[in-house]
């Protein structure tokens, strides 16, 4: 649950217009829109009615159901669709009061189990690589990263294949993870793509780690009839795997900058 004080509360209800159990200019419609938009959260779900069926108390209710990183999201581009749709509270003091929930809603953000979760989108537009980016976000917004374990392998897969193939390197479904991620690196490091070894030495441990990834995959997983591994290494497995992720985003990115005949992504 998150941690917003009473007082937090009150100055959120009343930028968000909450008094009379509206929530802006939602309607029951859009306001599930608005969440399928900006979260994996079903605000329709029972969960959520348990004090009644108004988007206020919803809203309330999910505020105090679920973790401060969606929280605070939620928050923010809560604001931002108020500011845009000129929606917002009419009081004296809305500068004032707009500047302090925002303020509310970005310490929230802060507190993230994964501090890159949002390099895990996909990277080419594909609606099933985009699903399974979605459950995988899902399970770090919902606070269970072993429950995620398995599609965060299947999102791996998927967008190491998606760089071999622009690199123009053959992948067959027989190939492993790690086996197509070494080739990948092999092609990086033919390029001259790294401008230290400690990078290239750091980006070829990877390979040995998601070797290791395949076997949690397979035995601590949802994959299969498991147990699952504890929080706290299913929480480390998905930092390390976010972090990894973000660089190479950002190595393609300088890659093309640099050079107009690279493939981008």
């Amino acid at each position: 649950m998150s941690d917003l004080s009473s007082t937090e509360r009150r100055k959120l209800e009343r930028l968000f217009c909450m008094g009379d159990g509206y929530v802006l200019n939602f309607s029951d419609r859009t306001f599930r829109d608005f969440f399928d938009e900006h979260t994996s959260v079903d605000i329709e779900a029972d969960k959520y009615r348990e004090q009644g069926n108004s988007k206020a108390k919803r809203l309330r209710a999910f505020w105090s159901k679920d973790g401060n990183h969606v929280v605070g999201k939620v928050i923010a581009e809560m604001i931002r669709y108020g500011q845009d749709e000129n929606c917002l509270c009419r009081a004296d003091d809305i500068g004032e009061l707009t500047e302090t929930c925002w303020k509310i809603g970005q310490r929230l953000l802060l507190d993230a189990p994964v501090v890159e979760l949002d390099a895990l989108s996909a990277p080419v537009d594909e609606k099933d690589f985009e699903l399974i980016a979605r459950e995988v976000r899902s399970a770090i917004d919902n606070n269970l990263p072993e429950a995620g374990l398995d599609r965060l392998h299947t999102f791996v897969v998927k967008y190491v294949r998606t760089l071999c193939q622009q690199r123009g390197i053959e992948v067959t479904r027989e190939k492993a993870l790690h086996s197509i991620f070494g080739e990948y690196v092999k092609a990086l490091r033919a390029a001259g793509s790294f401008e230290s070894e400690m990078t290239e030495r750091i980006v070829k441990s990877s390979i040995s780690v998601l070797e290791s990834f395949n076997d949690v995959r397979n035995n601590k997983s949802l994959a299969h009839d498991n147990p699952l591994l504890n929080y706290e290494e299913s929480l480390l497995i998905f930092n390390h795997v976010a972090s990894s992720i973000r660089f190479i985003k950002a190595l393609e990115s300088r890659l093309v900058a640099h050079s107009p005949a690279s493939l981008s992504f």
